[in-house]
């Protein structure tokens, strides 16, 4: 063969380059935090974990990122009320971490708007309901651009989908939780036992939870919602009454924070004091406007109205009668 033959084979395989060779972009490798709760990667794996005997896909995992210290569970689904759900244990177990490490997934980053730039995005704040809540912790999010770059959480799966499923078949385990069960009992404390580094040996970073930020009111789906005059609001297709005795002056057409619960619980907040609420049917004024639309005009009248046809042909007392009375 020809020396032009060998140098274009060479370059489509990518072997040779007619040019100078140029630095390609460099991930530089990145050093552990310092300190147990600095920064936590968070991240889900869907697999088969039961191996066909039960309907358990999806494992939901934080990690800490100086030790390797690990806590999750199996849920549902990969939605956001579960993934808070499992943010909640932790928080409980460990305190605020200073920092979470997550894909761009959309439940922790808002899809950009069609024609919006980055810097638009960025300048707009949306929050997605996860975003909201650890902003409320004062928890930070760094988001990461590839799976590469959150590598000791993808690595940390590929030890589960080995370990982990075996375990779990012989400890014969058939449903979800009786997963749960087997993680929080036998794999996590086996787990960091084995692979994490002593959470004695690093600084604590964690910050203890407090009163002024109970869980339940910042874990959970929150939405604003108008008062409307006669002290009623919307939420999911359901109009809600606010109780009369805590409804004030000065409420009416304003904001109050819609809550719905992880266990299912709706509550109203209005200037930081919950009211008491009940649902309440729909509004007649509803289905008299959706009549009213259903009348058309008569566009062959000729300019003319008709809204008084007729009006002096009704039967009416006599003109002396009315003034005798």
């Amino acid at each position: 063969m020809s020396e032009e033959t060998l140098r274009g084979w060479m370059i489509e395989a990518g072997l040779w380059k007619s040019r100078g060779r140029k630095i390609e972009d460099v991930h530089c490798w990145r050093a552990r935090r310092s300190g147990f709760g600095e920064l936590v990667q968070w991240d889900t794996s869907e697999h088969d974990w039961l191996e066909g005997r039960g309907p358990v896909r999806y494992l939901v995992k934080l990690i800490d990122d100086a030790t390797s210290w690990s806590w999750g569970r199996f849920v549902e689904r990969d939605a956001a009320p579960f993934n808070m759900a499992v943010l909640w244990e932790y928080l409980e177990r460990n305190g605020r971490m200073q920092d979470v490490y997550t894909d761009r997934d959309s439940m922790f980053t808002a899809a950009p708007r069609k024609g919006e730039s980055e810097p638009e995005r960025v300048a707009a704040d949306r929050l997605t309901q996860i975003g909201r809540g650890l902003r409320e912790l004062g928890i930070g999010w760094i988001a990461a651009y590839s799976p590469q770059a959150k590598g000791r959480i993808e690595r940390s799966f590929c030890t589960d989908q080995d370990r982990l499923v075996k375990q779990l078949r012989l400890a014969q385990v058939s449903t979800l939780e009786g997963a749960n069960e087997f993680l929080e009992k036998e794999y996590w404390p086996e787990w960091n036992a084995r692979f994490a580094r002593p959470v004695q040996e690093f600084s604590n970073l964690h910050r203890a939870l407090s009163e002024h930020l109970p869980l339940a009111t910042i874990l959970c789906h929150v939405e604003p919602r108008v008062i409307a005059n006669d002290y009623t609001f919307s939420f999911l297709g359901q109009r809600y009454q606010i109780a009369r005795e805590d409804a004030q002056a000065g409420m009416r057409q304003q904001r109050l924070r819609v809550e719905l619960r992880l266990d299912g619980e709706l509550q109203a907040c209005y200037q930081g004091r919950y009211l008491t609420i009940a649902e309440c049917g729909a509004r007649l004024a509803t289905a008299a406007s959706a009549v009213r639309k259903l009348v058309r005009k008569d566009h062959n009248a000729g300019g003319q109205s008709s809204w008084m046809q007729g009006f002096f042909d009704r039967p009416r007392p006599r003109l002396w009668r009315l003034l005798g009375d």
